[in-house]
């Protein structure tokens, strides 16, 4: 029991913890979002969920994981090479919870084709809560999810391997893969001296009979305690994409040298390793030399969740910021009845309303692309643009809300400040904002037509909207222009802002105008709360947030 007052004085004025809370009964936008793109059944289910993952158990355990971050253990205790990477408790209990609920699978079925329906929009909701409470766990949940799209390049790997990825058990064994009750997969790309530029990769691969051999090393390949990774080396027909398992089909360790783990600014709980590759046994999957064509499935799907983590992240800044603002006094009122703090929350309010409602629309998009050719499109030259804007904007946002809390929003005991480590990574990861400009620019190259026509649907959602139609004009004039590389981000972003606007239209029609004209019709302002908003729209944007 806490102690509730001492001799020299007693707390109060101080806001209760943001705990035991249902995560998607308190988030109207978050469930208008998940209805308007065909999740509407769900309801139920998804409170379930938010009640789990927003107990105060959870948040101890989101706590403790980033608190006790991972060790690497190269040698044993008899001087045998292992390179294992332990990890708290806390860590292993959130994978189990997350892949208890099919966080990890839950968009595929059994033989690994997509499950169609709703299963985007759903999954997404689920992940977007889950990100509120720990987001580091979620690498190794995203990457086996999206791991399943490239290894459908090779029918036979995928068959293998599926039943094992399908079961909603986490086995954190050191073992075999196909001797656990269920895996996790990862991805190692990148070189020191390539980075980004996967091309210039140097690891190299080797035939060994109907296997690979593959010695190099890469710089960044997350998450190390993974079953399998998805890589990238240079065959003799060129850059290639293989499977490569911890441990070789004879059950010993495979020959993956793990060099260090890396000591990053946030993501604490989750390893990112170094790794040296001594004629590491591997598979291969998809055509030999199509390496970035095969692995750019895993990529759309990695680049949609950092999207939705980001959202999530900055749900879960605003909520506490709101939550502390209704119940701290300051001046004789509450914080939350103070009309500069309410500009503040009620700006804030409307970007996570935007960024909710696009993101779902996007997984809308996923969800359908099979067999809607425009959808495909949609995905293909939103994806990149979304993960831009959604994830730029997350440090930025992260700030403001810690600054909503004052002092209490800067230290460690609170959430705050780890969701402000952890909102860079987004926007790094998986393509930093340069790169997302430039897949924006090759996607208009390559289906100018179709790209044409989304801008055209773009116009036809948003119409009537405050600066809807001056945006659709410069956006089609930008991405003409010979050089339109150097006018890319601030073309990128109208794009994603436009388009937000639509999603939101369909969620939240009166959001979808405030949004508009204090986004596109005006300027905003660099900093929340430099627009003004009326009384009533004030009110009901943070009763729309946090009921």
């Amino acid at each position: 029991m806490t102690r509730s007052s001492f001799a020299t004085h007693e707390v109060f004025n101080q806001s209760p913890p943001f705990e035991d809370v249902d995560l998607y009964a308190l988030d109207r936008p978050l469930q208008d979002a998940v209805a308007a793109n065909g999740g509407a059944a769900a309801e139920t289910e998804l409170s379930v969920f938010g009640r789990h993952f927003g107990s105060a158990a959870m948040a101890a355990r989101g706590r403790l994981a980033n608190e006790n971050t991972p060790k690497l253990k190269t040698f044993d205790a008899r001087g045998n090479r292992r390179d294992e990477v332990e990890y708290h408790p806390a860590y292993h209990e959130l994978m189990a919870h997350s892949a208890h609920e099919g966080v990890h699978n839950s968009t595929w079925t059994a033989d690994g084709q997509p499950a169609g329906g709703a299963a985007e929009v759903l999954r997404a909701a689920r992940f977007y809560m889950a990100a509120q409470v720990e987001t580091g766990h979620l690498c190794p949940i995203t990457m086996t999810r999206a791991a399943v799209a490239t290894l459908a390049a090779e029918p036979s790997l995928l068959a293998k391997t599926m039943p094992v990825i399908f079961t909603r058990s986490y086995d954190p064994s050191f073992a075999p893969w196909w001797t656990k009750r269920g895996m996790t997969l990862g991805m190692g790309m990148t070189e020191k001296q390539g980075g980004t530029d996967v091309r210039a990769n140097l690891s190299r691969a080797e035939r060994d009979g109907d296997a690979w051999r593959i010695t190099g090393h890469k710089w960044f390949m997350s998450a190390p305690m993974c079953d399998a990774f998805l890589v990238l080396a240079q065959a003799q027909a060129g850059l290639t994409c293989f499977f490569m398992p911890r441990f070789a089909p004879d059950g010993s360790v495979n020959a993956l040298n793990f060099q260090r783990l890396k000591d990053k600014l946030g993501n604490r709980s989750n390893a990112s390793s170094e790794v040296e590759f001594a004629g590491a046994y591997a598979e291969r999957v998809g055509e030999e030399g199509k390496g970035i064509r095969t692995i750019i499935q895993m990529v759309q799907l990695t680049r949609q969740d950092c999207a939705i983590a980001s959202a999530g992240l900055m749900r879960s800044g605003l909520a506490h910021a709101l939550h502390h603002a209704r119940h701290r006094s300051v001046f004789q009122r509450h914080l939350a009845d103070q009309p500069l703090m309410q500009a503040v929350l009620a700006d804030m309010a409307l970007q996570v309303e935007a960024a909710i409602a696009l993101v779902m629309r996007l997984c809308r998009a996923f969800d359908r692309m099979a067999e809607d050719p425009q959808e495909a499109a949609y995905m293909r030259l939103l994806t990149p643009a979304i993960k831009y804007w959604v994830c730029k904007s997350a440090p930025g946002f992260l700030y403001e809300a810690m600054e909503c809390l004052g002092g209490n929003g800067y230290v460690e005991e609170g959430i705050l400040a780890r969701h402000y480590r952890e909102a860079p990574v987004n926007a790094i990861w998986e393509g930093s904002g340069n790169v997302m400009c430039l897949d924006v620019l090759r996607a208009l190259a390559r289906e100018t037509e179709a790209a044409m026509a989304i801008l055209q649907n773009l116009a036809a959602e948003t119409r009537g909207l405050p600066g809807a139609a001056g945006t659709v004009a410069l956006l089609a004039k930008s991405f003409r222009r010979s050089d339109s590389e150097r006018v890319a981000r601030l073309a990128v972003e109208r794009l994603a802002l436009l388009t937000a606007c639509a999603a939101l239209k369909a969620v939240s029609p009166r959001s979808a105008e405030l949004f508009a004209a204090s986004r596109l019709a005006s300027d905003h302002g660099s900093l929340y709360g430099a627009v003004e908003f009326g009384i009533a729209d004030t009110r009901a944007l943070l009763e729309r947030a946090l009921p």
